[in-house]
């Protein structure tokens, strides 16, 4: 068993998360943070984000165009933008690579420098040593937590978006590419909040219907003082189960928050939803973990 070199794991069975901190490099982090400028130097304004709105009617339009956008990129590297960053004729306000929310959700597959740090050997060592015997990646996402004005994420679960029977069968990777705090909105959890299920999940709506997307459940009323935050040093990887309540607050500093996430799927005996957002493509099919 791995467990001797990871004394540490039964907190990750106990907590629904653990701190590993200085997993990647200092150059590891600069080449994912390098090439993601990169990326945006190249990016075109996705056209959804171009369309001027005038009447109830085409503001619905603009809604599906953007939700197809999202449904649609689960194999493709596509932009996602925070609000107000953009006038009406779809310009920037503000320059592009600070206008920035995330990137999604394919950068795993597509990218050779995140496909690299995704399917490195430390990784799928740790994936080995927690037992998956069958991972696959689902999803890939670049945060920028961008100053000022990168927004909470308010408190949830990963199985509420991915969901699988049984549950209990994702596991999120979220790698620091710049040291977390308290004051640039690092992540907070509740300890132990993995162990009793899920309450709500967004599902595929049925086609035709205005929004892509629909919540079945409610989130309950979290309790604030449960939660404790997990500040990280740059190349710090935080592991969290799919069922462990986590959340972030506001960037409110003047320094932005870079991270690099993926969820990976154990596959054996595992199915994964037909109702999810995220769909396995015959262009991409999860790949598995181990190389």
């Amino acid at each position: 068993s791995g467990g001797e070199q990871l004394p540490h794991l039964f907190q990750f069975h106990e907590d629904g998360f653990l701190v590993l901190e200085n997993f990647f490099t200092a150059e590891e982090c600069d080449s994912m943070r390098n090439q993601i400028q990169r990326i945006i130097a190249e990016m075109e304004v996705p056209p959804h984000c171009r369309t001027e709105f005038s009447t109830k009617e085409e503001e619905q339009l603009q809604a599906q165009g953007s939700s197809d956008y999202f449904l649609t990129s689960g194999d493709k590297i596509r932009f996602f933008f925070e609000k107000g960053v953009l006038d009406e004729r779809g310009n920037f306000l503000i320059p592009k690579e600070k206008s920035i929310s995330k990137i999604g959700h394919a950068l795993h597959a597509h990218d050779p420098v995140f496909k690299q740090i995704t399917h490195s050997s430390k990784v799928q060592e740790l994936g080995r040593k927690l037992g998956l015997e069958r991972p696959v990646v689902v999803q890939s996402m670049y945060i920028f937590k961008q100053p000022g004005i990168g927004g909470e994420v308010t408190p949830h679960q990963d199985a509420t978006f991915l969901h699988t029977e049984p549950l209990g069968r994702v596991l999120g990777f979220w790698i620091a590419l710049e040291d977390a705090t308290q004051e640039n909105g690092c992540l907070w959890f509740i300890p132990g909040s993995h162990t009793s299920g899920i309450t709500r999940r967004m599902v595929r709506a049925a086609p035709g219907t205005s929004t892509c997307v629909e919540f079945v459940g409610s989130e309950p009323a979290y309790d604030d003082s449960q939660f404790i935050p997990l500040p990280i040093s740059k190349g710090g990887l935080i592991l969290i189960h799919g069922e462990v309540v986590h959340k972030s607050d506001l960037n409110s500093s003047d320094s932005s928050r870079h991270v690099f996430t993926f969820h990976v799927m154990e596959a054996k005996d595992t199915s994964w939803s037909k109702e999810n957002w995220l769909q396995p493509t015959p262009e991409l099919p999860f790949p598995s973990l181990y190389t």
